[in-house]
């Protein structure tokens, strides 16, 4: 391919990079593989960016950005943790629009390069992205340049109507964001709503409340406990790092039915007796 066909369909890439809306202030644009969150009204000023997909990703993620807000740079990123797919674009955005980014104090270690995360668990089982899982990086992003902690009384900047809830499990640090005039909760990998072991799932999106990634997904105890949590909330709407959005009686009912039986639904046979 020469540099004009490159060219071309870059450009291409660009065009289609549109948002999904959920609410009248809340997008989502599906990376390759995980799911990006904007909040703020359709041309406001004041909005900011959830999570930044896998690396390479951040000319369309900036694209679909664009579409929603103009030449409007966000307040801020905040990652509801830092697994590649979920930080990949985050130096070139943060950079390209000169602003902070956010995570829990307990993941700052993963985002300054000062510790790097467990190799993915081929074991888990599920399907071919389970197998191919000890491939996918898993080393901490020296992010320090751009990197600030979030408050720990659970508050979040810039967003005055949310607040982050710690749903750890999936990773040390992990966090999910919650709205309580109209509940909606932006659950990052804490659930999804896709078997994201299995390929077929991933690439035909077929919707069902699952727990965690479970290649990348090491303390069970927490990410229980996490899950739990949040199907107190009673979310009428849940956004998730992976999968489309899920709303009303279906989400409910499979939110409920996932925490009642996480054990069986979603920890790996070999590893129930671990738990």
């Amino acid at each position: 391919m020469d540099k004009h066909e490159e060219h071309l369909q870059e450009g291409w890439k660009m065009d289609h990079a549109e948002p999904d809306i959920i609410k009248e202030d809340l997008a989502i644009y599906q990376t390759l593989v995980a799911n990006v969150c904007m909040i703020g009204a359709k041309g406001s000023d004041d909005w900011v960016l959830i999570d930044t997909g896998i690396a390479r990703y951040g000319e369309r993620i900036q694209a679909a950005c664009e579409k929603r807000f103009g030449n409007r740079p966000p307040k801020a990123i905040i990652l509801t943790h830092g697994h590649f797919d979920h930080v990949g674009s985050a130096k070139y955005l943060c950079k390209h629009w000169n602003v902070p980014l956010f995570v829990h104090p307990m993941e700052w270690d993963y985002v300054i390069g000062r510790r790097d995360y467990p190799v993915g668990d081929s074991t888990v089982g599920g399907g071919t992205i389970a197998l191919l899982s000890p491939f996918f990086p898993s080393r901490g992003k020296n992010l320090a340049k751009f990197a600030e902690k979030l408050p720990e009384d659970g508050s979040l900047p810039f967003l005055p109507d949310w607040r982050y809830i710690h749903t750890p499990g999936h990773t040390p640090g992990h966090i999910s964001l919650f709205r309580e005039k109209d509940r909606a909760l932006i659950a990052g990998d804490a659930f999804t709503t896709e078997k994201t072991e299995s390929s077929l799932s991933v690439f035909t999106q077929a919707q069902h409340v699952h727990g965690p990634p479970a290649y990348y997904t090491h303390n069970w105890r927490e990410a229980e406990a996490s899950v739990k949590l949040l199907a107190e909330l009673d979310p009428s709407v849940a956004i998730t790092g992976h999968g489309l959005p899920m709303e009303g009686e279906v989400l409910t009912k499979q939110l409920n039915e996932l925490a009642d039986n996480f054990r069986e639904l979603a920890i790996p046979k070999h590893k129930r007796n671990l738990h």
